[in-house]
């Protein structure tokens, strides 16, 4: 991240996209704040202020670009990088925790009092809970008025406003605009209605989105999920109703289309997609990186913008990681669809995707306090640690959530009978989003490493690691890649579970 005024400004006189998302720049003299990569003429200096946020701007007293629209861009990846309190807040109140259980809420998920917390994110990003959880709000309600054919007073409510008086207030005030204007002056419909939003989620290119979908297409739970000609569809769990997702590559973007039992949940769903897809990542950060390493860099120039794949929901994301102890892939899906199949809670009739198997969310973890042995075809000590995993975190011993504490979770999770490094880094990389997690002992790892003509003892790979900090969970996907087929299909890991 840059942080000196020059730098900034150098990169708004460039136009360069590559910081789209990470500062916005606002103009005194317009009352305007744009993103970095806005087409328009160039400001003076003296007119130029740079903040950390959208949020932080519309404080200022400042209104959205109409022409490069700033709050159409990527997040900034520092607050999935971030593990720190700022981090893990900026990432609840994405999630949008303060709608739901307000800043008292937040505050106490997080440990922290409500001032000290104010204090903090004022100091780190100039706007504190609130106003960042109003931001969010603005971006969601504009979502709604120009992808659906929602009457504008459902869309006030559905975006979190309490009242339609501070909906218009709100949006008139960031967008310069009414939400009736906004509607008409739309340029890109989706085909969204009160059933399904047709959406497009921003990215830093370059990303490889169609390995992505791969990925997750190749541990598609039956019933749960699926992925067929490019496009990968799963159910999701969200704090007030079930929903469904299409996720397919754009030109430039992800194609995103949902469907919701509940329209408040759309800030959410699409939170989680981005992180699901990981589409708030620095890629030119990552391949810089990991190009410099002589091992590495074949790998990293062959696919500069590979992703790490995140969750939807950081329970389920462990549990599918015990249930694949040293199992194949395929053999873990057939164990999880079961799981799904006997425990998952069935989608309302009118989401259900009968063509692309789509039937039921999978199970939360309180879901599976009863599960017997005859719903588990695995050992008995990982049947044991699956059970201990489902009950930590069902009593919330064990917590997965975005603002979660990952050192913390990790130690947790290492903490329970029959889960070691390999299953809490898997946890962290992917439910927690730790750009840094590693598997040293993976096999798939181990393997591709040797292949680089390293040895693939796990000390020795752990070792290596050390020089792709702070990004080994991308090195742990470019090496993954790196195999073929037929060995990724292998166990790949190998948790000692006794």
């Amino acid at each position: 991240m840059i942080e000196d005024f020059e730098s900034r400004y150098r990169a708004v006189r460039s136009r360069d996209a590559r910081f789209d998302g990470w500062f916005f720049t606002a103009v005194t003299s317009t009352g305007i704040y744009c993103r970095p990569s806005c087409p328009a003429v160039t400001p003076k200096r003296a007119n130029v202020r740079f903040y950390r946020s959208a949020a932080a701007a519309q404080s200022g007293g400042f209104r959205a670009c109409k022409r490069c629209r700033p709050d159409a861009v990527p997040g900034s990846p520092e607050w999935n990088e971030r593990a720190d309190l700022a981090g893990r807040a900026m990432r609840l109140i994405a999630d949008g925790v303060v709608d739901r259980e307000g800043v008292a809420g937040l505050a106490r998920r997080l440990g922290y009092t409500e001032r000290h917390l104010n204090r903090l994110l004022t100091a780190e990003v100039g706007a504190g809970p609130i106003s960042l959880a109003r931001a969010r709000r603005a971006h969601t309600a504009r979502l709604l008025i120009e992808t659906t054919e929602l009457q504008i007073s459902q869309v006030a409510f559905a975006a979190g406003f309490s009242s339609i008086r501070q909906f218009n207030d709100t949006v008139r005030e960031v967008f310069a605009a009414t939400p009736s204007e906004l509607r008409r002056s739309r340029a890109y419909k989706g085909s969204g209605t009160s059933g399904s939003i047709s959406l497009r989620l921003p990215y830093r290119a370059p990303c490889d989105v169609d390995g992505l979908l791969r990925f997750l297409g190749e541990r598609a739970v039956p019933g749960v999920e699926s992925f067929a000609d490019g496009t990968y569809r799963r159910t999701l769990r969200l704090p007030h109703g079930a929903g469904t997702v299409d996720l397919s590559s754009g030109e430039d973007h992800v194609l995103c289309v949902l469907r919701l039992a509940d329209l408040r949940d759309l800030g959410a769903a699409v939170q989680r997609c981005r992180r699901f897809l990981d589409l708030d990542a620095d890629p030119v950060a990552v391949a810089d990186g990991l190009g410099e390493d002589s091992l590495l860099a074949p790998l990293v120039c062959r696919s500069p913008g590979r992703r790490v794949p995140g969750s939807v929901d950081g329970d389920e994301l462990a549990v599918r990681a015990v249930l694949g102890q040293q199992v194949s892939v395929a053999g873990a899906r057939t164990l999880a669809g079961r799981l799904a199949d006997r425990f998952g809670p069935p989608l309302p009739e009118a989401l259900v995707e009968a063509e692309h198997g789509l039937a039921r969310t999978f199970p939360k973890a309180a879901d599976l306090l009863e599960i017997g042995d005859e719903d588990l075809a695995m050992p008995a000590a990982r049947r044991d640690a699956l059970r201990g995993l489902i009950r930590a975190l069902a009593e919330g011993d064990v917590v997965l959530d975005p603002g979660s504490d990952r050192d913390k979770a990790r130690r947790r999770l290492q903490d329970l009978k029959g889960i070691g490094p390999w299953t809490a880094s898997y946890v962290a990389m992917r439910a927690l989003g730790d750009p840094d997690a590693f598997l040293a002992t993976d096999l798939g790892v181990r393997r591709a490493v040797e292949r680089l003509g390293h040895d693939g003892k796990p000390a020795s790979v752990a070792a290596l690691a050390e020089r792709w900090r702070p990004w080994r969970a991308y090195a742990t996907q470019h090496l993954w890649a790196s195999l073929e087929d037929a060995t990724r299909e292998q166990p790949t890991n190998r948790e000692v579970t006794a």
